[in-house]
């Protein structure tokens, strides 16, 4: 099989850099983070400019961490801005690369497989990476640091590890080289899929290495970590089976949409209910907009940070997939009644519509007016008409105006931050 090779891009601490295009200043000098000045203190930085992040500030800090003797400029979330110029490095990435070689991995990063692209072009990767870099510094002003592999765990890994030390921004990887230079690169945590919980477990065992995960028993990492361990194995010794073609071929034998927010302050349980009805109405739009129904709802609640309880999880279901307020917000008012402890204030809310289909295989049972659903099908969708048309807040209902509501905040957000409009 021929060996193919993979480039990873990523834009330097993306929202800071766009606002600081946008003010028409140096994103590497200029001292300016990405946050909400409507919050609290508390609340987190999305993004810290690289010379912040020189500063040792991290890049998802809260802004009482940041030292006080640090002069900075605090921007507003626009989460609409950063898509649109999300988008137009999309586009640029496409004047060198066919939409099936490239994988969005986020707003801000992206996999591509330029394997025959080398040939064609006359070029290394390097030089290729080089020349979309120098385009989209051109073309937005933003910075790219790009890592480039022979597969995609270490083209993810080059970037990640390597390039940030790198004068051009980046970093190169084969099987040999990651082993001979990373094997024994300490913390675990900065290679990709090892979190903190991970590393803890592995340092039980002594095992604080790339080198020794390879070397390790592993019937103890399948025990440690059941089918998960096959793939940290694969990632100690520089190995990742998956393809682009994989994940472009790639469908889920089942699929969900979820609704989540964390709730500005502690919620006590009559607030609670409003707020898990508004999230189940949105998604019931959500699912007659994309044609869909389902067979149940999964409604996930964590309490107060103060104190230290269990989550409260349950799930409903459907006698027929459905996607009718009318059958779906009482269902989720009982579930939410029953699971959650009355006395005990709420701050997050997950809200899942599980194994969701098409609405063309629905098939009615013998409980169903068709006519009903039909009528009420109608309303809903020239709710939708007039959203898309007018925006999400030209329609509301009554309980959106009531203490406590988030639906008209929320509808003026983007990921759960303000889109700038």
């Amino acid at each position: 099989m021929k060996e193919r090779t993979y480039i990873c891009i990523d834009l330097k601490s993306f929202y800071a850099s766009v606002e600081c295009v946008e003010r028409q200043f140096d994103p590497m000098t200029t001292n300016l983070v990405v946050a909400d000045k409507d919050r609290t203190e508390k609340t987190i930085c999305l993004a810290v400019s690289p010379s912040m992040k020189a500063l040792g500030v991290a890049n998802r800090c809260r802004v009482f961490e940041i030292p006080a003797d640090i002069d900075y400029i605090m921007a507003t979330p626009r989460m609409k801005l950063y898509m649109e110029y999300a988008a137009d490095i999309y586009a640029i990435y496409l004047k060198y690369i066919a939409k099936e070689d490239i994988h969005v991995y986020s707003i801000d990063e992206a996999f591509m497989d330029v394997t025959e692209y080398l040939t064609m072009y006359e070029m290394s990767a390097k030089e290729l990476s080089v020349r979309i870099m120098q385009d989209i510094y051109e073309e937005k002003g933003l910075t790219a640091t790009c890592g480039i592999g022979s597969n995609l765990y270490l083209a993810k890994i080059a970037l990640d590890v390597t390039a940030k030390h790198a004068e051009d921004h980046i970093g190169e990887l084969t099987i040999e080289t990651y082993q001979k230079n990373l094997w024994d690169h300490k913390p675990l945590t900065d290679f990709w899929r090892i979190g903190q919980g991970i590393a803890k477990k592995l340092q039980r065992y002594g095992i604080t290495t790339m080198r020794e995960i390879a070397e390790a028993d592993e019937d103890l990492l399948y025990r440690l970590f059941g089918v998960d361990a096959e793939l940290l194995i694969d990632h100690a010794w520089g190995k990742e089976p998956t393809m682009m073609s994989d994940i472009k071929n790639f469908h889920a034998k089942s699929n969900s949409l979820t609704s989540g927010q964390v709730l500005s302050r502690d919620y006590g349980h009559e607030e609670g209910r409003l707020v898990v009805k508004e999230m189940a109405d949105e998604l019931c739009l959500d699912m007659l907009d994309k044609g869909l129904v389902t067979d149940s709802l999964t409604l996930h609640m964590g309490y107060s940070n103060v104190l230290h309880m269990e989550p409260a999880h349950g799930t409903v279901s459907f006698l027929s997939p459905t996607n009718l307020p009318s059958k779906i917000i009482p269902e989720v008012e009982q579930l939410y009644d029953r699971i959650k402890d009355s006395n005990v204030s709420i701050r997050r809310i997950h809200l899942t519509c599980n194994r969701v289909i098409r609405e063309e295989f629905l098939q009615y049972d013998l409980f169903t007016d068709p006519q009903k659903v039909e009528k009420e099908q109608r309303i809903q969708q020239a709710m939708l008409s007039i959203k898309k048309k007018y925006g999400k807040n030209a329609v509301l209902k009554g309980i959106n105006f009531e203490e406590g509501a988030t639906m008209r905040e929320r509808n003026r957000q983007i990921g759960g931050h303000k889109s700038g409009e």
